[in-house]
Order: C-alpha cells, then structure tokens, then sequence
C-alpha cells in the first residue's frame, strides 16, 4: 500500500539523516489527509536529530502531542540526542 511504501521511505530518510526530506513527506501525507503514526513521526525525528535540527526535532514532537499521539522512548530518545548534540541540554531536562 502506499502508506507502507511512504513509511519505508521514512525509514529511509532516517536512517540517510535526510530531514528535509522526511519533513516534506510528512508535510505531503497531512496534505493528502493521510493519517500520521507515531512511527513516522520517529521516523522524521530521529532524520533531524542525526542533522542536529533540534528546533525541527522539537516541533515535530509538539506535534505529534498536537495530534494526540502517544510519545513513547523512541520520540523522547531521539529528541534528547538532539538537544545534547546541539548543546541545548536545558531543553532536553524538560522533556
């Protein structure tokens, strides 16, 4: 199905650190009114953790808690790395 190619494509994107990319795909399933999983908004925040893009990162964790979908280790795991990588440590106690 087309949304099993688009989360391997996340996956993809992840595992590339590609985040522009997993932005814009996540960008063009909310367009599409496609529904969007935990696993894909991961997916989107570990690419931009392993850019170092916590802003975006952080965002896309917002989001998801926008969309009521439920944070797990992988969304707080990815979003911590970031802010440490980037130096934003202050921001990380607060997740």
């Amino acid at each position: 199905s087309n949304g099993f190619r688009m989360q391997q494509i996340l996956i993809w994107c992840e595992k590339a650190g590609q985040w522009r990319q997993a932005l814009g795909l996540l960008g063009a399933r909310q367009k599409a009114s496609l529904v969007l999983d935990a696993s894909s908004y991961n997916a989107a925040i570990t690419a931009c953790a392993k850019a170092e893009q916590w802003q975006q990162a952080l965002g896309l964790l917002a989001a998801m808690q926008n969309a009521c979908l439920v944070l797990d280790v992988n969304s707080y795991n990815a979003a911590i790395s970031v802010c440490e990588k980037s130096g934003q440590w202050q921001l990380a106690l607060g997740l």
